[in-house]
């Protein structure tokens, strides 16, 4: 299993529109780091909802209901995309100045890399926002 975490404005589309719907499609990646990171994901992984823009927080968990397939978004190239499907919200937001403070998650690509959309995240990582996050899976 690996883990992830994928970004968004909260304005283009937010954890509450993922929780509503229950499901939807990670669509419109045109970064080929991001692509490449689609394509590693696999059903079942987990992966963390980050709200870029004004919130910059990791807000929710959530799963890869279905792996890598054709972005049916994109009119040209070879590009990707994931369903994703909401798991919890988490009980405290972890922002990206306590990320970038802690001496485990500051290696986070998010924290070096932090126009990338989708990136991977170690377990070290993902026990520790869960722990700063207050929230068990």
């Amino acid at each position: 299993m690996n883990y992830w975490l994928a970004k968004s404005e909260p304005e283009t589309y937010s954890w509450a529109m993922l929780v509503k719907e229950g499901k939807t499609a990670w669509t419109g990646v045109r970064n080929f780091a991001a692509r490449n990171n689609l394509c590693a994901m696999a059903a079942g992984d987990p992966v963390f909802f980050y709200h870029s823009g004004g919130g910059k927080s990791v807000v929710g968990l959530a799963r890869v209901a279905k792996a890598a397939y054709p972005d049916p978004t994109a009119d040209e190239g070879d590009w990707s995309a994931v369903d994703l499907k909401p798991v919890k919200s988490l009980v405290q937001p972890v922002a990206l100045a306590a990320i970038k403070a802690d001496k485990i998650l500051r290696e986070m690509k998010l924290a070096k890399q932090s126009r990338l959309s989708v990136s991977p995240v170690t377990s070290e990582q993902f026990a520790r926002l869960l722990e700063l996050a207050k929230t068990r899976v």
